[in-house]
């Protein structure tokens, strides 16, 4: 199955025009080869690359490539590090700056703070190994709250 080149709708193979769109369609960049559309990978490659630096990635793919398999990808993983980053920001300045502006943090909060940190490195870990191999396998793998923002973000 081909992907418009302008808007991502399915075409038909060999379809000169998208019956979407109705923008005229031609040879893929990657010599014909199927899957491959503006950034010239296949949809697993671009899907697991869309993971690889977290959400940056995941925006520069969202911007680049207009395939639906690859933009729900990119959309997923600025949704899921993106927010896994910005509970490492919160954290950091609830438990760092506290400190500095006598912030009275005792031993106890250290240690919860250590502990808090350790479980979202240790999310972001398992998440983003997941994700790079369920989209390399070519799955649309969703993660429970996120990929409900993913399909929003994306355009379902």
């Amino acid at each position: 199955m081909a992907f418009c080149s302008s808007c991502g709708a399915n075409i038909a193979d060999g379809a000169t025009f998208c019956p979407q769109c109705g923008k005229a369609q031609g040879a893929s960049p990657a010599g014909g080869a199927p899957g491959a559309a503006q950034t010239g990978l296949a949809e697993n490659v671009a899907g697991a690359l869309c993971y690889v630096l977290g959400w940056l990635t995941g925006l520069i793919f969202f911007l680049i490539d207009k395939r639906p398999f690859v933009r729900f990808h990119a959309a997923q993983s600025i949704v899921v590090f993106g927010a896994l980053h910005v509970i490492q920001i919160v954290l950091g300045y609830m438990f760092g700056f506290g400190f500095l502006f006598g912030g009275g943090a005792s031993r106890g909060s250290w240690a919860i703070a250590g502990l808090i940190s350790m479980v979202v490195g240790l999310a972001c870990l398992v998440f983003w190994i997941l994700l790079m191999v369920k989209a390399f396998q070519g799955e649309k793998f969703r993660v429970p709250v996120a990929a409900d923002f993913a399909d929003q973000i994306a355009g379902k």
